[in-house]
């Protein structure tokens, strides 16, 4: 089912309390060091109700308060509520030139990330033989050890959701494959499979540049291609079979090239990662580093012509996307983003010309805030569900 990404609102109802701690604790989840006195305005519950519940989640081993500084407060102070740090989800991300491991925390943050760069696409037994080496070593060297209570993947293909059964990953040549049942074997730990775009959207969403907004759309280079995500009225789009968003393989104007769905001109055959790396005479980049490469190459004309036929083609694909959306922002993460962090003003203006411009005039564009960050947030994202859900009975399953 779609996903409300919202923590909502409580219930006094003592039937209700295990959902009350979800609120909380997902409440804390996105915004670590709230306050007591915010989390009751946020939840909707009493002062010794939303006491309670922080206790329970502390006792739990899912939170920690601390005291607030004397001089940055008035009057009686209220603890401030922080994630417990140990407790963590294994973040994997394979793609076409590395598979990336990272271990990520309640609140969103990354502790640790390794990249490892492949020469070709990386089979399923690769990746699963690289994420359990970093998940023993994570266990074996980390101090004090961390509580990782399931994994997450981001992938560039069409996932079941029901299963996290891989259908089709057309760039990293796998079909068929049962990778969360076959990770889950392997690493001893529950296990969740997305595609990579819409895992994105919720980690913008939920932690980066969509934060607080209802309706926005989400678009993701990778070296595998473009995939999008949307949010409407608060909801993720998800689709019949799982499979929406695919906004990669929309048709653009002038698109001649032959894409691997069977059609020509699509999206993400005429924007490329690998047609921007052919410009600057590399064969891949660490995401961390394309923003600078990109910069210094710019003055170049072949690379600035190609970031211009780029930024074109990109404008009238979100032109078309304010108009079926009518989003508040369109966000651009991946190589997408360090695209247009090289002029931005080059694709406002030409996103402007090509939109109904009633629409698009309350939409805005903006870089995804989490960076190279961005699918291990939002893998980890899919990992703490169960416990956001239901902290209690999570917790202590997670315990025995």
């Amino acid at each position: 089912m779609s996903r409300t990404l919202s923590p909502g609102r409580g219930s006094q109802l003592d039937a209700t309390r295990r959902h009350n701690l979800s609120i909380i604790l997902t409440t804390v989840h996105h915004h670590p060091g709230v306050s007591r006195a915010e989390l009751t305005k946020l939840s909707g519950l009493n002062r010794s109700t939303v006491g309670a519940l922080v206790g329970e989640l502390a006792d739990l081993g899912l939170v920690r308060e601390v005291a607030p500084a004397e001089h940055a407060t008035r009057g009686r102070p209220s603890p401030l509520v922080y994630p417990r740090e140990e407790i963590t989800a294994l973040a994997i991300n394979p793609d076409l030139d590395a598979v990336t491991i990272g271990l990520v925390g309640l609140g969103g943050t990354v502790y640790h990330r390794e990249r490892y760069p492949w020469n070709g696409a990386p089979t399923v037994a690769e990746t699963v033989k690289v994420a359990t080496a970093v998940l023993e070593r994570l266990r074996n060297e980390k101090s004090p050890a961390p509580r990782i209570i399931a994994a997450g993947v981001a992938v560039p293909a069409l996932v079941r959701s029901d299963d996290s059964f891989i259908v089709r990953a057309v760039h990293l040549d796998w079909t068929e494959e049962p990778l969360g049942e076959i990770l889950a074997a392997a690493l001893g730990i529950p296990v969740v499979v997305r595609n990579d775009a819409r895992v994105a959207t919720i980690a913008e969403t939920v932690f980066g540049a969509g934060r607080g907004v209802s309706d926005l759309v989400y678009l993701n280079g990778s070296p595998s291609g473009i995939g999008g995500g949307a949010v409407v009225d608060g909801v993720t789009l998800r689709g019949h079979d799982g499979f929406g968003g695919e906004m990669g393989h929309t048709a653009v104007v002038g698109g001649r090239e032959q894409c691997h769905c069977g059609r020509r001109g699509c999206l993400e055959t005429e924007v490329s990662l690998e047609r921007l790396l052919a410009v600057l005479g590399r064969d891949s980049v660490d995401p961390r580093d394309l923003d600078d490469e990109l910069s210094s190459a710019a003055v170049t004309p072949t690379v600035r012509a190609e970031i211009q036929r780029q930024m074109t083609v990109l404008a009238g694909a979100i032109g078309n996307f304010v108009s079926i959306f009518n989003p508040e922002v369109v966000i651009l993460g991946g190589f997408l983003s360090s695209l247009y962090a090289v002029a931005p003003q080059l694709l406002d203006g030409a996103v402007a010309r090509d939109s109904f411009a009633q629409i698009s005039a309350s939409a805005r564009i903006e870089r995804a805030q989490l960076g190279s960050r961005l699918l291990l947030v939002g893998a980890a994202e899919l990992a703490f569900l169960p416990l956001l859900r239901d902290p209690a009975s999570h917790a202590i399953e997670a315990l025995r």
